[in-house]
C-alpha cells in the first residue's frame, strides 16, 4: 500500500433518502445550465435576443446525445453492435437465454458528439439566426470547453476514465477499481479544458479574435484535441479493441483527434472573413 498516493472512493452522489443525485448527472446539469447563461450572456454583447440560446440549447444537446451515441457504436464497438442492433436505440442487453435485462445506455464516445454538434448547429443557424455557422461555433467552442470540465470532473467522482498505472508512489488510488496509484487522466483533461476556457473567453470579451469568423472555434479545436490526443497516453483502455492499434502506439480516440486538429488549424489560418 502506498502512503503517498490519493485514495479516492466517493459516494455515487447525494442520498435524498427516496432519490440519489448522481455526482455526474450534477456536473451535467451544471454544464448545461452555466453554459446556456455564458451563451446568452455573449448573444446579449453580439446584439441577439437572448431567447435563441433555447433553440441552440435544444439542438446540441439531442445532437450530442445520438452522436455520442452513434460514436460509440461505429468508431469504437461495431464489432458487437453489428450483432445486436436493437441494443444501438434501447437501453437493454439481451441474455443468453433470450431475455432482455435493463442496462442503460453503456457506451458514449465524445468524437461522435465532435462531428453531430456541428452539423446540427449548421441547421440551427439556418432556422432560427441570421447569422454564419462559424460565428455560432466560435461561440459555442468556449462553453463546450467549460463544459467538458464539469464532465471529466463528473467522470473522476465515478472513478471512470481513469488513467495507467504511475509506477511509483505517486497517483489516485481507485479504490472502487483497485489499490493501484493510477494517473488521474480524468483531473488532467479536466482542469486543461476549464484552462482552455478562461483562453477563449479572454479572447472573446479582450480581443478582436470573435470578429475572424472561425479563429476561436479553430484554437478550440486545435487545443482540446491535441490535448485528448496526449492524456490518451496515459489513459488504461476502456475496451480491449480501443488499445494501441496503429503502429502499435496509437489508439482510436487518438486517431479520430488527429483531423479534428488538422481542421483546427484550417480555420485558425485560412483567409478569414472580418465579422462587422
Amino acid at each position: 500500500m502506498s502512503f503517498l498516493a490519493i485514495k479516492w472512493d466517493p459516494s455515487l452522489g447525494i442520498d435524498l433518502g427516496f432519490f440519489v443525485i448522481r455526482w455526474y448527472s450534477l456536473m451535467f446539469v451544471s454544464a448545461f445550465l452555466i453554459g446556456a447563461y455564458l451563451m446568452k450572456k455573449m448573444y446579449k454583447n453580439d446584439g441577439i435576443s437572448p431567447e435563441k440560446v433555447d433553440p441552440l440549447f435544444m439542438y446540441s444537446f439531442i445532437s450530442m446525445l445520438i452522436g455520442m451515441r452513434l460514436g460509440e457504436v461505429f468508431f469504437y464497438n461495431w464489432g458487437y453492435y453489428q450483432n445486436n442492433l436493437l441494443e444501438i436505440i434501447i437501453p437493454a442487453k439481451k441474455l443468453a437465454d433470450g431475455s432482455w435485462k435493463f442496462t442503460g445506455f453503456t457506451g458514449f464516445a465524445s468524437h461522435g458528439a465532435a462531428v453531430a454538434i456541428p452539423v446540427a448547429l449548421y441547421f440551427y443557424t439556418k432556422n432560427h439566426l441570421q447569422k454564419s455557422w462559424l460565428f455560432v461555433l466560435d461561440r459555442m467552442g468556449i462553453v463546450v470547453a467549460l463544459a467538458g470540465f464539469f464532465i471529466r470532473f463528473g467522470n473522476f467522482c465515478n472513478s471512470e476514465i481513469y488513467g495507467k498505472p504511475t509506477g511509483s508512489d505517486f497517483g489516485v488510488i481507485f479504490v472502487a477499481d483497485d489499490l493501484i496509484p493510477r494517473h488521474p487522466t480524468q483531473l488532467y483533461e479536466a482542469f486543461s479544458y476549464l484552462i482552455l476556457f478562461f483562453v477563449l473567453w479572454h479572447f472573446y470579451w479582450k480581443t478582436d479574435k470573435k470578429k475572424k469568423e472561425g479563429f476561436l472555434f479553430g484554437v478550440f479545436m486545435v487545443a482540446l484535441w491535441s490535448l485528448r490526443f496526449f492524456i490518451e497516453f496515459l489513459k488504461e483502455a476502456q475496451i480491449e479493441t480501443r488499445e494501441d492499434w496503429v503502429f502499435n502506439s496509437l489508439n482510436t480516440g487518438q486517431v479520430l483527434s488527429i483531423p479534428l486538429v488538422l481542421i483546427g488549424f484550417w480555420l485558425m489560418f485560412r483567409k478569414q472573413k472580418e465579422v462587422v
